[in-house]
């Protein structure tokens, strides 16, 4: 499982500035992360993976969100076409994503896992907190090297294209 150490290691070896914050109590998942920092939960960002039903199998999707504007399945669903969404049980958060179920971070993610960003999160805060994959730390970054370093596409996903398609912008970097 990744942790902190492993984060820190890798945004050290890119030159990102950060910090790993040690939490004044455990958390069990990142929607804990506000009442844990005392901090509003629109600078906190999570990690939602759902399980997606195609018509070419059920795969994992990651979907990288703020805390306060969770993702709702339908809208992912219309995003990628989906027969059904729902989210994924935590063993195959855990296998997919080699970080703890709950506390899965943005970063490290692997280069196989479908990975959406809310593309709110462009232009929001300028530091975020994200988990580390442990329960007693997290992670505070700026957002737009957050969003360099994540490897998806930014999708909008709070309504639908012209057509009634979703909106989907390419990821910078």
């Amino acid at each position: 499982m990744k942790d902190a150490l492993a984060i820190h290691r890798w945004l050290l070896a890119h030159q990102v500035h950060h910090e790993i914050v040690r939490l004044p109590r455990a958390m069990t998942c990142s929607d804990e992360l506000p009442e844990v920092l005392s901090v509003s939960p629109e600078i906190c960002v999570g990690v939602t993976v759902f399980e997606v039903t195609t018509r070419l199998g059920r795969d994992p999707v990651a979907v990288v969100t703020s805390v306060g504007s969770p993702p709702r399945p339908g809208v992912i669903g219309g995003i990628l076409g989906a027969r059904r969404v729902r989210v994924a049980p935590a063993f195959t958060v855990n296998s997919a994503t080699d970080y703890a179920s709950g506390l899965v971070c943005p970063l490290l993610l692997p280069d196989t896992l479908t990975v959406l960003v809310d593309e709110r999160l462009t232009h929001g805060a300028t530091l975020v907190y994200v988990p580390t994959g442990e329960r007693r730390t997290a992670l505070q970054i700026r957002a737009d090297h957050l969003l360099t370093l994540v490897s998806g596409k930014i999708v909008d996903l709070t309504r639908q294209g012209s057509r009634g398609e979703p909106t989907i912008f390419p990821l910078a970097g």
